[in-house]
């Protein structure tokens, strides 16, 4: 089978690898289209903090795709279903998982990071892994579903109330998604920061009430002019230095800040811990999607999302380097490696 497989910075290979047979509890699925996600990103490049693995290993873990295969205790799925697929792997046994915070599992596995991933013709992973998608939602959107289990986990944490103010920082795919969530809470009003007008305006359409450009426009006049009050909730969704100063600076008093985009693990921000104090913030973050993925495919079958228009690009496998050397990713929308018919 065709996968693409990374070997060190700026090495990205599609080969011909072979596939094993099945173990008892895992299934076989032909995956027809992954995600480029920024953790694939920050591995090509080869940033520090990225995930941790071993290459070559298959990058891509936002999956959606077909059952073709069973092993001999696999029961959950039949051939012809499908499915996409939980890219976190957790122990069971360690002091987190016994106290179910498994997404903090000290031996936690990634699917496209310690073992291989999406970018591929096929995998095979634990059927526990693994969950149907509805017939209604396509597998163009299915990919979408992991990236849209992380948002879901995120915005459970800050526990958004209706009629809320909730300002999101950075307007790419991962703000669309948390826009639109927030606007189905119920949020009063949504602000959206973004420097790239065609993202403003995009942000917009997902339900954003006000859109402001960081670099040249006046944040506080902006707000005032539109009588808001006090914003309960910040979601940072850019991971810079700048979004995240911006987000403590700009959250209401007893505001929650989430960190949910990812930084650069030395980078430091500078606070005044007073700030904190006299607004009693509460500054949290997001890692992974702990029990998230089956909500996030009830959500796709209400049809209150609008994911379908977040996808910009479908690249087939066999040119999945362009995405990566031209940064095709940085483009308008979400990039999804077609992996096979």
């Amino acid at each position: 089978m065709k996968a693409a497989r990374f070997y060190k910075k700026h090495q990205l290979l599609v080969e011909d690898v072979p596939i094993r047979e099945p173990e008892q509890s895992e299934v076989v699925i032909r995956i027809k289209y992954c995600g480029v996600c920024g953790t694939d990103v920050h591995i090509y490049e080869g940033e520090k903090g990225s995930a941790q693995i071993e290459p070559p290993v298959t990058l891509g873990h936002e999956i959606s795709g077909e059952i073709v295969g069973c092993g001999k205790n696999a029961k959950k799925f039949i051939i012809g279903e499908r499915v996409v697929v939980d890219p976190n792997t957790y122990c069971g046994n360690c002091y987190h998982c016994a106290n179910d915070n498994h997404h903090m599992c000290d031996n936690m596995i990634g699917v496209g990071t310690s073992v291989d991933g999406g970018f591929s013709e096929n995998i095979i992973v634990n059927e526990n892994l693994v969950f149907r998608l509805p017939k209604e939602v396509s597998f163009e959107v299915g990919a979408l579903v992991e990236p849209l289990s992380c948002c879901v986990h995120g915005i459970e944490l800050l526990n958004i109330q209706m009629g809320d103010h909730v300002m999101v920082v950075g307007a790419g795919n991962i703000g669309f998604m948390m826009i639109q969530l927030v606007k189905n809470i119920g949020a009063s009003k949504i602000i959206a920061v973004e420097p790239n007008e065609y993202r403003r305006e995009r942000a917009k359409q997902f339900g954003a009430d006000i859109i402001i450009d960081p670099i040249n426009d006046d944040t506080d006049k902006i707000l005032l002019e539109h009588n808001i009050p006090n914003i309960e909730h910040v979601i940072d969704c850019a991971g810079l230095v700048s979004t995240a100063e911006y987000s403590v600076q700009y959250a209401g008093k007893k505001g929650k800040v989430m960190l949910f985009g990812l930084t650069n693990p030395d980078d430091t921000i500078k606070v005044k811990p007073f700030e904190i104090f006299q607004k009693e913030l509460t500054i949290t973050s997001s890692f992974v999607n702990p029990f998230s993925m089956q909500r996030a495919v009830a959500l796709m079958k209400t049809k209150e999302l609008h994911l379908d228009t977040i996808i910009s690009d479908i690249i087939d496998l066999e040119n999945i380097n362009d995405v990566f050397e031209q940064k095709l990713y940085q483009n308008k929308g979400k990039i999804l490696i077609k992996c096979s018919d």
